[in-house]
């Protein structure tokens, strides 16, 4: 890869990291992007982990000491997600992933729907608790979510930020910040079985992880200037856009690579 081709997918990178601290669904952009560059459809999946475990740690760092992340919750939501992210990754080896761009693009159309049909989900702060159903669910959505994102995560803080609002009533801001904290033992655990595989392109990946850890912390700081309107505004606006990319991607291509496409956060 020459310079000038590394110098492009940076910045693709950098301008991707930003809008996904909100939306999130990272990959399903910079992964077909590392592929359309020439790399190789597992590197890319590895070091595009790598890369997005420095994003989730910059996205995460404005949030710190905002009182934004729900600390209450936080230990056994991570718990959940790393069990569930290790079952996931397991998963890859057995579990064929071709069908999972259409579960994704149903997924984020249902998101899309409900996020319009409660309006206020994540604008107003709520006032009432949830209840013992709907806290429960949003721990079993936590671990179901990290199989997921272990086995391939294309559009998981997407899916997880919505969870977050309707279960835990959090604001948009609240599961932004949480959602990014808990991604980074996510990714990180990906990253760790992908280095152990020796896929990871480390010079492409720290160059890569640099410039979306950049990212991380400017989408971190445009998120808290934003209200929770523009919030859910800028994140219905992406994933309505992601969710047409992912239709047509989903559609049957003789590209031994297609499987690959969308893996990933």
């Amino acid at each position: 890869m020459t310079v000038i081709q590394i110098i492009m997918l940076a910045a693709i990178f950098l301008i991707a990291s930003i809008i996904s601290v909100i939306a999130g669904s990272t990959s399903l952009i910079t992964v077909p992007v590392m592929l359309q560059f020439g790399v190789e459809p597992r590197t890319a999946l590895a070091t595009n982990m790598l890369a997005l475990t420095l994003m989730s740690i910059g996205g995460t760092l404005p949030f710190i000491g905002k009182r934004v992340i729900d600390t209450l919750r936080l230990p056994l939501l991570i718990a959940l997600t790393l069990a569930g992210s290790i079952l996931g990754a397991l998963l890859v080896l057995i579990v064929p992933s071709k069908s999972v761009p259409v579960i994704i693009s149903v997924s984020m159309i249902a998101v899309t729907v409900l996020s319009i049909a409660n309006r206020n989900a994540g604008v107003v702060p709520s006032v009432k608790i949830p209840s013992g159903i709907a806290e429960i669910a949003g721990y079993t959505v936590t671990f179901i979510l990290g199989i997921y994102g272990g086995f391939f995560s294309g559009g998981y803080v997407t899916l997880l930020t919505a969870a977050y609002i309707m279960l835990f009533r959090m604001t948009f801001v609240q599961a932004i910040a949480t959602t990014k904290l808990i991604n980074i033992f996510s990714s990180l655990v990906a990253s760790l079985i992908f280095i152990g595989q020796g896929l990871v392109d480390y010079q492409l990946g720290m160059i890569l992880g640099f410039a979306m850890f950049i990212g991380g912390i400017i989408g971190g700081h445009i998120t808290l200037s934003l209200s929770n309107a523009w919030l859910q505004r800028i994140y219905l606006t992406v994933v309505t856009i992601l969710t047409v990319v992912t239709l047509r991607k989903s559609q049957p291509q003789n590209d031994s690579t297609s499987t690959t496409h969308l893996m990933i956060e």
